[in-house]
């Protein structure tokens, strides 16, 4: 099955403060050569961009020179509209493919993430320097667990849409089976309504990586009959794997790396 993917990468024009270090990023500069001015948001700018084309993987925090940039930039109007324009271009090929709802028969589907897809994980990582320190599991898990986390305008609006063309739609989320009552108690209390299943990481899955676990999740759908036409995240892991979907579209994510 043929699968198009649609990345919006916006060049950003954020002035960096003063905070430099000579940390190499790409492990190319030498250990003593400091980056700074605008040769630095120069720097920044090009880490994020390969961080979502997915040339930059598995790095476990922001770049230290960096966290200012990226805190910016998961702040700033450029930020959501970059997820505007993800999601109109969704919302436009939902209108090519398929314009009423003798189109769907019951057995078609879409697939959202949870995290930084449907709801937003960005006041937790504003407390925690923006992605700037590894990533605590413990922590942000008690964050998940008072249902805090508000929703992404964009996608609600679109998940509504999806919805209301008659597809059925799943969740797959990396977060554990331990959270199903705070995750539904948030994606409730922030509007989102009408899922057909929310999938979780049980015993089972925690020593698989992200994208076996989602691949074995969608085969399971496609088993039981289900045509999935989309998938919508904010990682690569998302999309990784077989059975895929005829399309996939990306949200940017420069605050963490799951694999």
């Amino acid at each position: 099955m043929a699968r198009k993917s649609y990345f919006l990468l916006a060049v950003l024009s954020i002035l960096i403060g003063s905070g430099v270090s000579d940390w190499n990023i790409l492990n190319h500069r030498k250990k003593n050569n400091v980056v700074s001015g605008s040769g630095l948001k120069t720097y920044c700018e090009s880490w994020r961009i390969n961080v979502e084309v997915n040339n930059i993987r598995e790095f476990e925090f922001v770049p230290q020179e960096c966290i200012g940039y990226i805190g910016k930039y998961m702040s700033s109007s450029q930020y959501k509209e970059d997820c505007e324009r993800a999601i109109e271009e969704c919302q436009v090929y939902l209108s090519s493919c398929c314009n009423s709802l003798k189109c769907v028969d019951g057995k078609d589907a879409w697939i959202f993430d949870v995290d930084d897809t449907l709801l937003s994980t960005l006041p937790y990582f504003k407390t925690r320097g923006f992605g700037g320190k590894k990533l605590n599991i413990t922590s942000l898990e008690g964050w998940m667990e008072k249902s805090k986390a508000p929703a992404l305008d964009p996608t609600l609006r679109l998940f509504n849409e999806i919805k209301g063309r008659g597809y059925k739609i799943f969740l797959i989320s990396t977060r554990r089976e331990s959270l199903r009552d705070a995750t539904v108690d948030n994606l409730i209390k922030v509007g989102y309504h009408g899922w057909s299943g929310l999938i979780l990481r049980d015993l089972n899955d925690e020593n698989k990586r992200v994208q076996h676990y989602k691949a074995e999740a969608r085969k399971k759908l496609v088993n039981e009959g289900y045509n999935i036409w989309g998938i919508i995240g904010d990682q690569w892991s998302s999309f990784d794997g077989n059975p895929t979907a005829k399309i996939t579209f990306k949200l940017p994510n420069s605050l963490y790396y799951v694999s």
